[in-house]
Parts: structure tokens; sequence; C-alpha cells
């Protein structure tokens, strides 16, 4: 192999990896869909198991990843993040025509709630919903324009170079090593009270929560920074607990669309 052919095969090696390192992970995005299955009323689930073909939530989590190979899905790309300044507010940025976040969760909703959309377009957007509600709680996907969400912040992960954004998508959840059932089951106890507390406010307020985490994470965190045992001390439990809440939220929203 010549040079020239082995530093073309680098290139698309990385902008292969990249593009697969978009957002939890499909470990994180499993480990939501399993503990929102944990909260789904008799009534959701039956309705779920219905359009799913009984498979479940974690099974159809990284769905909405998947289909980014495929470039009759790339419109659906923005809906993945939101990005707007920290001395700003989502209401006051300007939109991505293409849509954001929060936007694409809105028209999940709207379409399963819709008693005449067609079966195959529920099916479509509530595997998206799933998806979307975990990206919701990483902190990184409610970031900054300028770097991209992070992707462009560049630190060490022990002694691998990478960014901080695949340090929250992956990089903590994979040095765990749990498997996604073993995540969900050892998520931590909560009281009915308890969850019942996160299940309140809105999609906007849970956004802007994330968006809090987010800036925290940016003042604790220099660019080039190696980042490894103590990192992991300060934001795991932030991390499990971010998961968590996706899935509990997650469940709480199909709730309300199911009944």
């Amino acid at each position: 192999m010549t040079r020239i052919a082995i530093t073309i095969f680098i290139v698309i090696f990385s902008l292969q990896t990249g593009i697969a390192n978009e957002d939890w992970g499909k470990t994180g995005h499993r480990v939501t869909g399993e503990i929102a299955e944990k909260y789904l009323s008799r009534k959701s689930k039956k309705a779920i198991d219905a359009l799913l073909n009984g498979h479940s939530l974690a099974f159809v989590s990284n769905y909405a990843d998947d289909i980014k190979s495929d470039d009759a899905y790339r419109k659906y790309g923005p809906w993945h993040y939101v990005n707007f300044p920290f001395d700003s507010t989502y209401e006051a940025s300007e939109k991505n025509e293409r849509g954001d976040i929060y936007q694409a969760i809105q028209k999940c909703i709207a379409v399963l709630k819709n008693k005449n959309a067609p079966r195959e377009e529920k099916v479509f957007y509530l595997k998206m919903l799933v998806h979307f509600m975990g990206d919701l709680h990483q902190p990184l996907h409610i970031g900054l324009a300028e770097d991209k969400g992070g992707n462009d912040f560049q630190v060490r992960w022990f002694n691998e170079g990478t960014n901080l954004h695949t340090v929250w998508d992956s990089k903590m959840i994979d040095s765990y090593q749990m498997s996604y059932t073993e995540l969900a089951t050892n998520a931590n106890p909560l009281t009915k009270k308890q969850v019942a507390a996160i299940q309140q406010g809105s999609i906007k307020d849970w956004m802007y929560e994330s968006r809090a985490l987010c800036k925290e994470i940016y003042a604790t965190t220099e660019t080039g920074e190696k980042l490894s045992y103590r990192y992991m001390y300060e934001y795991m439990n932030t991390v499990r607990g971010q998961l968590q809440k996706g899935g509990i939220r997650l469940a709480a929203v199909l709730n309300q669309i199911f009944g």
C-alpha cells in the first residue's frame, strides 16, 4: 500500500469513527432504553410492543445513529443536538433551519399522538424519540457551535488523544466496563417520590438542566488536559445519573403519549 493510500485510509477511518461517536454511544443509549422499560405503564408497554413487534426500547435505541450512513436520512443530522452561546438562551438564539433536538422531540411526540398518522411513520418516530431523549441528557448535546458541541475541544483520555464530546459520549462509559444491562440494573435506587421529582418539568426544562451541566464541564476542563482516573471519579456518577434520568423521563413521555 502506497503512502498516499495509507493516508487516505486513515482519513476515511477517522471520519467514520467520528460519525459513530456523536452521542452517548450504543451502550449509553441502551441503558436509557432499558431503564425506561421499568417505568412504562401497562397500556404504554402494550402499544409500544405492537409498534416495535415486541422489540425492546434498548434494541431500537440506536436506530437514529444507525441510519446516518444512509444519505436519505442525512436531513435528520441536526436533530441530535442544539447549540447556543452560554450567555444566551435557546429562545433568544438563532435556530437551525434544519431543526434541532428540542424541535425533533416535539415532532416525534406530535406524530405519535396523531391518530391518523400511518403505522410506519409512528414506528419511525418512536425509534427516533427513544434516541433523542437519550441525546437530550448528554450535556455536550446542548453545547456550543464554535467547537461543534465539544468535538473540537481536544483533550487526552489517559494516553489517547480525543475530544471532550467523545469522553462524555463513550470513553467514560467504556472505561467503566459494564454492559448496558449491568448499568441499568445497578442504577441508583429511587423512591416513588424521587422518580416523580425527576419526571416533573418539560422537555425544555430538561434541556436547560443538561445545559447547566455543560457549563460546569467547560468550567472544570481545560483544552489539552489529560483526563483519567480523577475525571472518572468526579463525573462517572453524573453520567450514570443522566442515563437514569433519560430513561425515567423517556418513560414519562411515552406514558403521556400512549396513556
